[in-house]
């Protein structure tokens, strides 16, 4: 008796470098779980060359990607279609390709938010948030939070306009989820204590604090780090001696994966034991 594979759709994660990305086995696990039949890959592509390659994915049967760096506002230019949170943070970090053509969708933000909420345990309604940084990673984060119906959502920025011209771009949607938007520089933060602080700057990369007052911080914040690593970041170190609760962006990272295979599969894993699963391969790497 004969036996037949069932053909495998095939997914891929592309970038420049990619070969750290943790996006295959995030995603073999996935399919694991699920029981879809997805093959999902590391996709190099030059620098000048992500337009071609994406073309050449889809000529041989690609049927989604994941986008890193630096590719992602490529990405944006060149979907078809864009979901409203791909619209507004910019940038694309999801394709999926069909009948239809090119679909662009930013994960990041549902990501953060899903991360916050179901595996921290932190509500984001009627919280007070302060998020730190105005470039794409904390563009990409606005919308879907501000989904959430927090109280207030403060953003500060060492260029106090980067922040202002945030505000003015989401004052629509805060207005409509009952949220009072504000931003400008270190001083907008004000004197008072958050619910959740979000590091969305790029400063744990070379071991930098962002401005902020310790003021923000207390017993009962939640300081995140979209950054990750084996070890604390800077930040999430600095907030422990104020008290604050720490996180750092590894089930970010899982969620917007998981939120992406949604998309393309139209069926949502559980991110909580491939999550633990990263958790414990990072670890293993300070033991070695």
């Amino acid at each position: 008796m004969s036996t037949t594979t069932a053909p495998r759709d095939l997914y891929a994660v592309i970038g420049n470098p990619i070969a750290h990305s943790k996006s295959p086995f995030i995603h073999a696990r996935f399919a694991e779980q699920t029981g879809e039949p997805l093959e999902y890959q590391h996709l190099l592509a030059p620098l000048d060359g992500f337009v071609a390659h994406v073309r050449t994915f889809i000529a041989e049967g690609g049927r989604g990607l994941n986008v890193t760096v630096p590719f992602k506002l490529e990405a944006h230019a060149l979907a078809d279609t864009l979901s409203p949170r791909a619209a507004a943070a910019g940038a694309v970090n999801t394709l999926r390709f069909d009948a239809e053509g090119l679909f662009g969708d930013n994960t990041d933000g549902v990501g953060l938010v899903r991360d916050i909420e179901a595996n921290l345990g932190v509500r984001l309604k009627d919280a007070r948030v302060l998020l730190l940084g105005a470039g794409g990673a904390a563009r990409g984060v606005v919308l879907p939070m501000l989904g959430r119906a927090p109280r207030a959502l403060t953003i500060v920025n060492r260029t106090a306009a980067k922040a202002e011209a945030l505000v003015e771009q989401f004052a629509a949607a805060a207005g409509e989820a009952g949220c009072e938007l504000t931003g400008g520089g270190a001083h907008a933060a004000g004197p008072d204590r958050y619910d959740v602080i979000v590091n969305a700057t790029a400063g744990s990369l070379d071991a930098s604090l962002p401005e902020c007052g310790d003021s923000a911080f207390g017993d009962g914040t939640l300081a995140y780090d979209m950054m990750y690593g084996a070890q604390p970041t800077v930040f999430m170190r600095h907030a422990q001696t104020l008290g604050a609760r720490t996180a750092d962006g590894l089930g970010m990272l899982v969620e917007q994966a998981a939120e992406s295979f949604f998309i393309w599969r139209g069926v949502r894993p559980d991110g909580a034991p491939v999550l633990a699963a990263l958790r414990d391969m990072l670890l293993a790497t300070v033991k070695h």
